[in-house]
């Protein structure tokens, strides 16, 4: 790989294996994400995609291959360090504090490390999720599952990343929380935020992703572009069951 290449590329995740236990998972996974580009990952249910995600966090460190992040390897590094060079993570299954207000949920992790010129503040996550600041004062566990995934996503916006990540961004949401999601998602797209989702809406992500990663039994095994995604009907009924 060129040294322009590697400069052009916020995150690079190059042959990567991961184990849980005697169990391996991903066997040589690859994807890669430049800056401002907005990523999918999709697979069928048990594929790796959470793993993968596990992995690029320090989570559920790889054994073998390189994970690059903003010119670092990161493979080895523990999850917090991870962090702090700029990805925010909304996972799988939201893991909001059910204990906090929706305000103190939102400015626990709060950071602008790398001196961004529009940083995410809480007036302007209000702004993206009207909703939030009707219900600053409540407790986490008080809101429905859709308040929760803004909360998520506002969360992990307000350490202000250079990479978001969302892990299954609207699975079992209500199909008008859904819409607003994925407006929002279409939205940081717009404002240069580099993104990696994971999601089983084809339609929705060969529309405003850039590019797709398809893996099958913890390996990638077709990457391309929305257009190129959607002119392979056959390779979505292979690997994605549709």
């Amino acid at each position: 790989m060129s040294e322009k290449v590697v400069a052009d590329t916020l995150l690079d995740v190059d042959g990567i294996e991961t184990c849980y236990g005697l169990s391996q998972v991903l066997f040589g996974l690859s994807l890669s994400i430049k800056p401002g580009e907005m990523v999918s990952l999709m697979g069928r249910n048990g594929m790796g995609k959470t793993t993968t995600i596990r992995s690029i966090m320090g989570l559920t460190p790889a054994r073998a291959g390189s994970i690059r992040f903003a010119g670092a390897e990161v493979r080895t590094q523990p999850s917090y360090r991870i962090a702090k060079l700029g990805i925010g993570l909304v996972p799988e299954g939201r893991q909001i504090f059910p204990n906090l207000t929706v305000r103190e949920n939102l400015v626990a992790a709060a950071a602008d490390r790398f001196n961004s010129p529009n940083p995410w503040t809480l007036a302007a996550i209000y702004v993206m999720f009207p909703r939030l600041a009707e219900r600053a004062a409540n407790m986490g566990n008080q809101l429905s599952g859709g308040e929760q995934q803004m909360l998520a996503i506002g969360r992990a916006l307000m350490t202000n990343p250079k990479l978001l990540i969302l892990d299954e961004a609207t699975e079992g949401l209500a199909p008008l929380i859904r819409d607003e999601i994925w407006n929002c998602l279409s939205l940081l797209k717009s404002r240069g935020q580099s993104i990696l989702v994971v999601d089983k809406n084809v339609d929705h992500l060969a529309r405003i992703c850039d590019r797709h990663t398809i893996i099958e039994r913890g390996k990638t095994v077709w990457s391309g572009t929305s257009d190129q995604l959607m002119a392979e009907p056959d390779l979505q009924h292979k690997y994605l069951g549709i």
